[in-house]
C-alpha cells in the first residue's frame, strides 16, 4: 500500500517539483493472506532510493520520447522519515489537497499593479514578504496547475478504496474499520424468538419503512 501526493512548488512558489509518498512498513502476502511487517523503521536505503527513483524516472521519459531540461540535477534528493502510525502524515499531506498554491491570508496587498505575499522560510522558520508585479504573480501560480492526465494524489494497493477484498482482509486481522479510523467488536445477532411456536426466526429480507413510505402504491 501506498500514498502518493505530487508537489510542485516551494513556499515561495518558485517551480519545486517533488513527491510526498507515504508507505506502510508491512504488507499482505499474496499467497497466504498474512500480514507481514517490516522489522526495521525503514523500507530502503534513502541514497540508493535516490538512484534507482531518478534511473527509472529518466529511462520513462525516453522510452515516452519526452525531453527533459537539459540543466536538470544530478543528484536526486530523498529523504526518509519514520512517522510513527502515519496519523500526522497524513494532515501534513491533506493540507495540500485542499487549498491552492498559496492560502488568501498569505496575501498581503494588491495595489498598483503589485502583489505583495507573504511565505515561511522553511530553512531559517523565519516569515517573509516577497512583492513582485501582478503578472508575474499569476505566472506563479499558474504555472503549478497540472496537465491533463495528471492527478495530485494517487494511492495504490491496500490503501486504494477500490481494494475492497484487501480492505475486508484488513478489518478482519486487526479488528477495526478503516474507513472510520475506530476499533469495533464482531457482534453476533441477538436471535429472534418466534412469539408463535417458540422456536428461532429467521431473517428472510429487510424492508426500510421511510423508503416504503415515499414510494406511491
Amino acid at each position: 500500500g501506498a500514498i502518493a501526493v505530487l508537489h510542485t512548488n516551494s513556499r515561495e512558489l518558485n517551480f519545486h517539483p517533488h513527491l510526498h509518498l507515504l508507505l506502510p512498513a508491512a504488507a499482505i502476502e499474496k499467497t497466504k493472506k498474512l500480514w507481514s511487517k517490516k522489522k526495521s523503521k525503514y523500507l530502503f536505503n534513502h541514497k540508493a532510493l535516490a538512484k534507482v527513483f531518478r534511473a527509472k524516472m529518466i529511462d520513462a521519459f525516453n522510452s515516452n520520447n519526452l525531453n527533459l531540461p537539459s540543466n536538470y540535477p544530478q543528484k536526486w534528493v530523498v529523504n526518509c522519515k519514520y512517522v510513527g502510525k502515519g496519523r500526522k502524515a497524513l494532515l501534513y499531506l491533506s493540507r495540500y489537497l485542499y487549498r491552492g498554491v498559496i492560502r488568501e491570508n498569505d496575501i498581503l496587498s494588491c495595489k498598483n499593479g503589485k502583489v505583495t505575499f507573504g511565505y515561511k522560510n522553511s530553512k531559517t522558520n523565519r516569515y517573509h514578504t516577497k512583492t513582485v508585479s501582478a503578472v508575474y504573480f499569476l505566472w506563479l501560480v499558474f504555472q503549478h496547475i497540472l496537465p491533463r492526465g495528471f492527478r495530485r494524489s494517487r494511492n495504490y494497493g491496500f490503501l486504494h478504496p477500490n481494494s475492497k477484498n484487501l480492505i475486508k482482509i484488513l478489518q478482519w486481522i486487526f479488528r477495526s474499520d478503516s474507513s472510520y479510523g475506530k476499533d469495533f467488536e464482531i457482534k453476533t445477532r441477538k436471535k429472534i424468538i418466534c412469539p408463535c411456536c417458540g422456536a428461532f426466526m429467521k431473517i428472510v429480507k429487510t424492508r426500510l419503512l421511510y423508503f416504503d413510505m415515499l414510494v406511491p402504491t
